[in-house]
């Protein structure tokens, strides 16, 4: 992987959740070339496990741990493993999240016909443990694994604690609701942390991703055959540099909050990484 500017995050032990995605896997990696030892924590072992072999066949430091970011004992006992492989967690990349179908409503627009046909799924028809699932999954599981883990960046005098958030929490998205308050809330906690934590030597600051294609949202972007879909059309119409994002390009951000050196300085800030969406008024 091709990094934009050197770090070295040597001796340092990073953990990351939701690392069996496609965003926060390139976090890992990058963040285990620059020689962090890296503790990739995933409901799905396998997942984590692929990435993890991928950072170690590349001559760093890994290990996959199996976790569910909602369950505060499972984050305990993965914390029990870092502990005894790593050491203490120095970086915390708060990446677990996604949104659900049952927290999203068919159109964008009320419809009464829409309302009135049980085959599609509008906004009284939104199930609330759907919602209820999908707010937990971005703002519960930052919650729970910042309790577990930065407790010993406190008592150390230092931490570095980077949440995903989203242009969603700048202007809410059409159908997906839940989504949309939960990346806000996580926008929000961010500058809440970023306060409480201020006099421990704890920095908290977050990336919010614009359209990036990811295994989440790839059936909302692109039809079947590949051909983008309505959606897409709209999204590139509203991103002035007229594509989707790569993954590549959120490393600068990550590894600018992760340089002591450079951000020093710098907390509570949500960063917009969007190809200018965020700036767009649409005319």
């Amino acid at each position: 992987m091709k990094l934009p500017f050197e770090l070295d995050l040597k001796e340092k032990c990073a953990v990351v959740t939701g690392a069996g995605g496609v965003l926060c896997s390139d976090f890992a990696k990058a963040i285990a070339q620059c020689g962090a030892k890296v503790a990739l924590l995933d409901i799905n072992l396998d997942a984590v496990e692929k990435v993890a072999k991928e950072i170690t066949d590349a001559g760093n430091t890994a290990i996959a741990i199996k976790a569910n970011c909602l369950d505060k004992q499972s984050l305990i006992e993965a914390k029990e493993t870092v502990d005894k492989e790593f050491g203490k967690c120095d970086i915390l990349i708060n990446g677990a999240g996604g949104n659900n179908p049952k927290a999203t409503t068919a159109n964008e627009y009320f419809d009464l016909e829409a309302y009135e046909n049980p085959d599609k799924q509008d906004f009284f028809a939104l199930s609330p443990d759907g919602f209820k699932f999908v707010f937990d999954l971005n703002v519960t599981a930052a919650f729970l694994t910042t309790q577990v883990f930065a407790l010993d960046m406190a008592k150390s005098g230092y931490g570095n604690i980077i949440n995903i958030s989203s242009m969603n929490a700048f202007r809410p998205l059409t159908k997906i609701p839940a989504y949309s308050a939960a990346k806000a809330a996580v926008s929000n906690f961010t500058q809440w942390l970023a306060v409480h934590f201020a006099n421990t030597g704890i920095r908290v600051n977050a990336i919010a991703p614009g359209f990036f294609v990811s295994n989440q949202n790839r059936a909302l972007l692109f039809n079947p055959d590949g051909t983008p879909t309505a959606r897409t059309d709209k999204i590139l119409r509203g991103t002035p540099m007229n594509r989707f994002g790569e993954a590549s390009e959120l490393l600068g951000g990550l590894l600018f909050f992760l340089n002591d050196e450079a951000s020093s300085f710098i907390t509570g800030v949500v960063l917009p990484i969007d190809g200018g969406f965020s700036s767009y008024s649409g005319v």
